[in-house]
């Protein structure tokens, strides 16, 4: 019996750039072979595998592509670990410019499988929240400074929410070298005085 997809993911993988698409085309692929019975639907405008809920979802952006599993830190553990991310792009691979930037396919299936496994047994994703009281951001200093050379960026910081402000801290404080902890403060700025999150290309429009 063919399986069944979403004529949508057809159409986006059609629009995407030239190198993603078979990128994109692979993935899916190997998310079929490792839970058949998944359903693919498009969500947030990206394309997304559901198996009894959430399981993985994919997306093609100009210069890369993301995947990421659901339940990443629960997938992690029960392999006993993840093939290290690469850069700073969401999803369980990091950027992906390329089939050969991903796992080999029997590790990829294998994944799938332990993703739709979890989805089976109805594990849940528990995380630990941290009362309001207790929530507070350490901006650094040069953050602090370039806020404060913009009063527009400023205002629209310290109007966000704790997380957001913690996303854009911890963004600023995981640079390896000078030049990208400079080139991420100039984003930052950017992106904060027109009131957007760090992760603004992922949130549901």
């Amino acid at each position: 019996m063919a399986r069944k997809k979403d004529p949508r993911l057809d159409a986006y993988i059609a629009k995407a750039a030239p190198f993603s698409r078979p990128i994109l085309k692979h993935l899916r692929k190997m998310v079929h072979a490792g839970c058949p019975g998944v359903t693919e639907t498009i969500k947030w405008g990206h394309p997304s595998f559901d198996y009894k809920g959430p399981m993985a979802g994919m997306a093609a952006f100009k210069e890369h592509c993301t995947f990421g599993f659901w339940k990443h830190g629960l997938v992690a553990k029960k392999l006993g670990k993840l093939p290290q991310r690469e850069g700073t792009a969401w999803g369980t691979f990091g950027r992906i410019t390329s089939v050969k930037d991903l796992p080999a396919e029997t590790s990829l299936i294998r994944f799938v499988k332990i993703a739709a496994e979890l989805n089976d047994q109805g594990v849940k994703v528990t995380r630990k929240v941290t009362p309001k009281s207790e929530r507070s951001v350490e901006v650094p200093e040069d953050l602090t400074a370039a806020l404060i050379a913009n009063q527009k960026a400023l205002a629209s910081f310290d109007a966000f929410s704790y997380s957001k402000k913690k996303d854009y801290v911890e963004w600023l404080n995981e640079a390896k070298t000078d030049a990208t902890r400079k080139k991420r403060l100039e984003t930052a700025v950017e992106w904060i005085a027109q009131g957007k999150g760090r992760n603004w290309k992922y949130e549901r429009k």
